[in-house]
């Protein structure tokens, strides 16, 4: 699966700045139908870019350089069952990366409907999830071709093997949570320079 730079998606915080409204209003022009968009399998309300620069246009509103631009913005999907972390760490991520839009999910086979959608730059994976464990998920994006995008595994505890198997997949960091979500976001932030350098 080449996850090549496609379609980008926005968040109703991100819409919101851009329009200067609320997300409440942004998700209530989505909900209305006079802004296309959708939920996510986790009840987040996503627009697509040129949906979003379409609507801007039609409304007369300033179309943002990063909305112009073909390369759009970097996506992150983050992977987590507990839904305390994920959204402490979702929190973490948005306020040390703005710029980068995220999107959850709580279950492997979740993840892998988001991240064949969105085609992140980076995933950040839990290793033990309720249905697919880290190499499961992997591997499974693996099959139908090539995985661009850089997986950052973070983990609770996990077997001795699975690191190695993990490495061979082309895991280049795994984490303990114990480290705390500071190393997690260090961590996004480096892969994210990475991912930049290789489309430059």
């Amino acid at each position: 699966m080449s996850l090549a730079k496609g379609k980008r998606y926005w968040g109703t915080q991100r819409v919101a700045r851009v329009c200067q409204v609320s997300p409440a209003t942004v998700a209530n022009w989505i909900d209305q139908g006079l802004l296309k968009g959708h939920k996510t399998p986790t009840g987040r309300r996503r627009v697509d870019a040129q949906d979003l620069t379409s609507f801007l246009r039609a409304h007369a509103m300033a179309v943002p350089t990063e909305l112009e631009g073909k390369n759009g913005h970097d996506v992150v999907v983050v992977v987590d069952d507990d839904p305390g972390y994920l959204k402490a760490l979702v929190m973490m991520i948005e306020r040390s990366e703005p710029d980068v839009e995220v999107v959850e999910a709580a279950t492997g086979m979740d993840a892998l409907l988001e991240i064949g959608r969105v085609q992140p730059s980076v995933i950040v994976l839990d290793y033990s999830l309720p249905d697919l464990n880290a190499p499961q998920v992997i591997e499974r994006l693996l099959a139908p071709g090539r995985l661009d995008a850089e997986v950052i595994v973070v983990t609770g505890g996990m077997p001795d093997a699975a690191a190695a198997v993990l490495r061979r997949f082309g895991v280049k960091v795994i984490l303990n949570k114990a480290e705390g979500m500071p190393a997690v976001v260090e961590a996004l932030g480096t892969a994210l320079k990475r991912q930049r350098g290789k489309a430059a």
